[in-house]
């Protein structure tokens, strides 16, 4: 009878570890990278890996592959974060609880990545989610929102997602091309650091159950721009198969080397620093090197605005620059959109994106003062503005869903699908907007930039504050991600939850409402975008 006993609760204690949600050990998720071994945990029988270098570069100078390491590495935690120049100390407390960042560490060694994936040196080839943060080009990281987690993505498509930390601001684009080949690569640096994850993807991701051919880059904001950047790079052509960029098609040209070559000098002006010592540039504290930056680019802004060039759009600032020799081409030219000829493009944005930020207290405003409003803003043209707003969105009851549909973001989006959907014998674009509208704080927050971030992830019990946790956002969430899951897997989103969904043209102007009800319908809100760029 005692050893019945003990046999009973020894069986019992193996079906409860071969349970348990998560599995840790020295032995547990090893596996190999052309660096040295890594070892992460397992989670919900999804294997994860966090802060494995993908390549390491010392201030200014380009990427290298890291240096091998003995033995197996500990990759169970996330890596360093990139620093920001104005590092968070404060925050406002509402916007803060819908949006719930981790803002991590920061170091300028900040090149690491993450990877979930549902098995490892298994022989599968599954599709490869490349996930790219957005912030601009001065902000964020792989791990500052909790709907970047890659768990549920890759347990819900049997993918594997790959995200990443990468140099950033000053420290990624400050261009010193003219003091020597040492630096013949700085304006671009940050860009040049997302290819060397690629390129890490292409050496590595076998190991970890990936398919190294089947290549998807995604991002939303900074990181749908860095899609964009991607795309009109020659020596990444070839690195990722198809791309998502997510309200991020921002339509300003990048600056030539004359300009960021000036903004150089100023920089070291600022510093008191010569040219024949400019590596000295190395060792200057990144405070000091920060608020030398920031001085540079104003005068160079002033210099421009004085010549009859000012800066459009967000304004003079960092970001990738077209150097000749990494990015020879811009963005939207002709010549990038050749170059990424082959690669499908899904593009869209959400409805709202940061027009209500600039509306929150006007949640119940009546009719005749969001009226005076857009008076205020549209002068003569505010009837017509009203009218193109309400062909644009039909259904919306509220005064104020006349002023805070989005109008900066989704232009570019259009434009982007316009230009790409004619290159003569190109792969096919899909279109979407996200309308779906939070609950959150008496849904004063909408379709805010970033919403579609829990859906696309499948994370809505990560994003509760966001969503709101509803069974309507679970079930919209299953929709959305697996849009994303097919079309990273095939190169077209659509799966049997989803009405058909049309490649876009110019004729069709085919555009995926993802709501509650979702719906194909054709570009309702050209009138308005015309309206706005008088």
């Amino acid at each position: 009878m005692k050893k019945l006993t003990t046999c009973l609760l020894m069986a019992l204690c193996i079906g409860l570890i071969a349970s348990a949600q998560i599995q840790t050990g020295e032995n547990v998720a090893v596996t190999n990278t052309d660096a040295g071994k890594v070892r992460g945990y397992i989670h919900n029988t999804i294997y994860a890996y966090k802060g494995i270098p993908y390549a390491e570069a010392k201030r200014f100078e380009a990427a290298q592959k890291p240096k091998p390491w003995q033995g197996v590495r500990s990759s169970m935690t996330y890596g360093p974060v990139a620093l920001l120049e104005t590092p968070t100390t404060s925050v406002q407390d509402e916007s803060e609880f819908v949006f719930n960042h981790s803002w991590g560490y920061a170091s300028e060694d900040c090149m690491r990545l993450n990877v979930w994936t549902p098995g490892i040196n298994d022989g599968k080839k599954r599709p490869v989610m490349f996930w790219i943060h957005g912030g601009g080009f001065t902000a964020g990281s792989s791990q500052e929102l909790p709907s970047y987690d890659g768990e549920s993505l890759a347990k819900t498509g049997d993918v594997v997602v790959v995200s990443i930390n990468h140099r950033l601001n000053v420290l990624g684009y400050l261009d010193l091309s003219a003091y020597g080949d040492k630096y013949k690569h700085s304006a671009n640096n940050s860009i040049l650091d997302i290819k060397a994850a690629l390129e890490w993807v292409k050496a590595n991701i076998a190991n970890f159950g990936g398919d190294p051919n089947n290549v998807t880059i995604f991002g939303q904001s900074g990181g749908g721009a860095k899609v964009n950047t991607l795309m009109a790079m020659p020596s990444a052509k070839g690195l990722f198969h198809k791309a998502i960029n997510e309200s991020g098609a921002f339509r300003t040209n990048m600056l030539d080397k004359a300009t960021t070559q000036s903004i150089t000098a100023e920089v070291l002006k600022a510093l008191n620093i010569d040219p024949s010592n400019i590596d000295s540039l190395q060792r200057v504290p990144f405070p000091l090197l920060v608020e030398a930056g920031r001085k540079a680019l104003k005068i160079t802004a002033d210099k421009m605005k004085a010549a009859g060039h000012p800066p459009t759009g967000f304004g003079l600032g960092w970001g990738p620059s077209l150097d000749g020799e990494d990015l020879p081409y811009q963005v939207s030219s002709k010549e990038a959109f050749d170059l990424s000829k082959d690669v499908p493009l899904m593009i869209g944005t959400v409805k709202n994106e940061f027009g209500g930020f600039a509306t929150l207290g006007m949640a119940d405003a009546s009719l005749d003062k969001v009226m005076d409003y857009i008076k205020n803003q549209r002068k003569d043209k505010a009837d017509a503005y009203v009218a193109a707003v309400k062909k644009a969105y039909p259904n919306d009851t509220k005064p104020v869903d006349l002023i805070n549909v989005d109008v900066m973001f989704r232009p570019g989006a259009v434009s982007q699908a316009n230009q790409k959907s004619q290159v003569a014998g190109g792969a096919p674009v899909y279109v979407y907007l996200f309308t779906w509208q939070s609950p959150v704080m008496d849904g004063k927050y909408k379709a805010v930039h970033c919403m579609e971030l829990p859906f696309v992830f499948n994370n809505i019990a990560h994003c509760e504050e966001m969503t709101g946790g509803g069974k309507e956002a679970y079930a919209l969430a299953d929709k959305v991600s697996k849009a994303w899951i097919n079309f990273a897997r095939t190169g077209n989103p659509n799966h049997k939850g989803l009405p058909q969904w049309p490649a876009y043209n110019t004729t069709n102007t085919a555009t995926m409402h993802f709501d509650n009800q979702c719906a194909v319908m054709p570009q309702m809100d050209k009138e308005l975008f015309d309206l706005v760029a008088q």
